[in-house]
Order: C-alpha cells, then structure tokens, then sequence
C-alpha cells in the first residue's frame, strides 16, 4: 500500500540492464541492489524515475519533439488517422474526447497498440485488433522506446526473473500513447482555468508504465496515503515508472497500483509519452504463490483475464 511519501525514488537500473539475460542475474550484488530499491519503491509509492536506462537523452528529446510537431498539425491533419471503435481503438483523439470515470479531460491523444490480427485471441482480438495509424507527418514515427526492468520486479518478489513471461508476458500486448496538454490559454474558444483536469484520477491498466515527459513542466502528480498530491517533477534524462492494476493483483496486494493525475498549469502546452508494457492479452491474472506466501497465506480476492479488463476500460474511455 501506498504510504505518505512526500517525494519519488530515482533507481539507477544500469546494473540491472546489464545482467538481464545473465542466468546467475539473482547473485549479482549491484542486481541484488537495484532489485532492494525497485522493491521498497513498488511497496511505498508504486512510482518511481528510473536512470541509467541506455535511452540517449538526445532520442527521448526527439520524441517528444515530433509529438509537439504533430499536435501542432491543423486539426484536419490530425483527422487523417482519427480513431474509432472499427480499427481497434487506435489513432487520434481530440481534446476532451477522452474521458476518465466519465468526466472529459484536457487533453488530445494518439493510442498505438500491439498489432494482432482478428481471431487471434478469440473475442479479445476482435475488439482490439487492428493496424495502427501511424502520423505521416513528422517521419519516422514508428521505431521508438522501449525500456524492460519487469525481471528486477520478479525478483524483488522472490520469483523467478522470467516470472512475467511465458504465459502472463511472453507476448504481452503493449501500448504506446501520445499525450497532448494544452496550457492556460483559449482552447477552441473556451478560456482553460487554472488547476483544470488534463487527465483525471486514475490507475493504470496493465504491469509497468513508462513515461517520457516534457523537462519544463510539472504536470504530472501522485496521491500518497494522507491524500495529498505529490509532483512527479522533471527530472530530465529519466522515465517516469510506475506500476499497474495486474501487477498490484499478481503481487497479491503487495505492491500498489497508485492514484495519479495530469493538471498542467503552465501557459506552455505540453506533451508526455507512455509506453505501456501489459500482460499477454489472454493472460489469467491471480496472485502469484510466492506473494501470497510472503503475505501469510492470505490471499487477495481479485482474479483477472487481462484482455477483459483492458477492453472494458477501452469501451468507457472515449466519448464518440
């Protein structure tokens, strides 16, 4: 459970990265350490930056450079790859077209999902397959970020490293989405007070979200046990991580799936991206047995298909 953490971790993940494949990884001292740190971060505040990634920072700053050259595209530009419930629920959405327990928020977006072919997953792969509609304008959009530090979390749960693999997320069904906030200004003729929602209270669907965010404007915050709202600031060079629904249900309750929010109160308009790493979208999500071990013998009663969870929520996220 979250506690009343007045500020983020930052984890150096280098060592972790650099023995991922190793089988004696479990051994290593600096693994040993960065898994200690993910840990106490996964338990405290189910947020954390990480650095040492292997991402250059000069990359992080050119996607986030064509995301503002997209958004800033005339509105029917952006039109060209609109999104709709027949591809699958990929491409672009206007501002306020997304909606977070039924309230619109202030942003615009771009949703990219793993692509699969219909059948592929019986009733899952029907809702959501599709290609996706990827911007002609900036180029190049398509090969971009990709960072992995689950088997750091298996093994700070006393699992295997390839714990969320195999049949949980061996083939997980990723997805990446562009985030547009625009600043206090006229919006479609309408004035954007201050403190107004770009994106409202929410937890995150599937096992580790990874966010690129602009480095001047902090946005981004993070509910701690007492209810207050803490900055997730900039800090540049790092992604902001923090865990999802399924990985809180296979911890068995150990690990927190935290409450956060989007206000940008700043006069500049502002853009984030996510890379959201799943579990395989027929994945049986229950608690594992090291973690309900770990917890007494007590288990959590929450059981999960991962692709019904995700297509619920796609299917109350969008006003159409």
């Amino acid at each position: 459970m979250a506690t009343n953490f007045k500020s983020i971790p930052v984890i150096d993940i280098a060592p972790l990265l650099a023995k991922w494949d190793d089988p004696g990884m479990a051994q290593d001292l600096a693994v040993g350490e960065v898994v200690k740190q993910l840990d106490q971060a996964c338990r405290e505040t189910g947020f954390f930056y990480v650095k040492g990634h292997g991402v250059p920072e000069s990359l992080m700053e050119e996607v986030r450079s064509m995301t503002h050259q997209f958004f800033n595209l005339p509105y029917e530009e952006k039109l060209k790859i609109k999104m709709t419930p027949a591809g699958g629920y990929r491409g672009y959405e206007k501002l306020k077209e997304n909606i977070t327990k039924g309230v619109p928020d202030l942003l615009e977006a771009v949703d990219f999902y793993k692509e699969i072919k219909k059948g592929t997953y019986g009733t899952y792969g029907e809702i959501m397959a599709g290609c996706n509609q990827w911007p002609q304008d900036p180029p190049n959009f398509k090969t971009r970020m990709e960072v992995k530090i689950m088997r750091g979390i298996a093994l700070a749960l006393g699992a295997s490293p390839d714990e969320f693999e195999g049949e949980r997320g061996g083939d997980a069904f990723w997805m990446v989405r562009l985030n547009g906030y625009p600043g206090i200004s006229l919006v479609d003729g309408q004035d954007v007070q201050e403190n107004e929602i770009g994106c409202g209270i929410h937890t995150d669907y599937g096992l580790l979200s990874l966010i690129n965010q602009d480095n001047d404007i902090t946005a981004l915050e993070v509910k701690n046990l007492s209810g207050e709202w803490i900055p997730a600031t900039p800090s540049p060079g790092t992604f902001v991580c923090n865990i999802g629904d399924m990985l809180k249900i296979w911890s068995n309750g150990l690990y927190e799936a935290t409450l956060h929010r989007v206000i940008n109160n700043s006069l500049k308009y502002r853009v984030s991206v996510g890379y959201f790493y799943e579990g395989n979208l027929d994945a049986v999500v229950e608690p594992l047995g090291v973690c309900v071990k770990k917890c007494g013998g007590s288990r959590m009663n929450a059981r999960a298909v991962y692709g019904e969870h995700l297509i619920n929520k796609v299917k109350t996220n969008y006003v159409m």
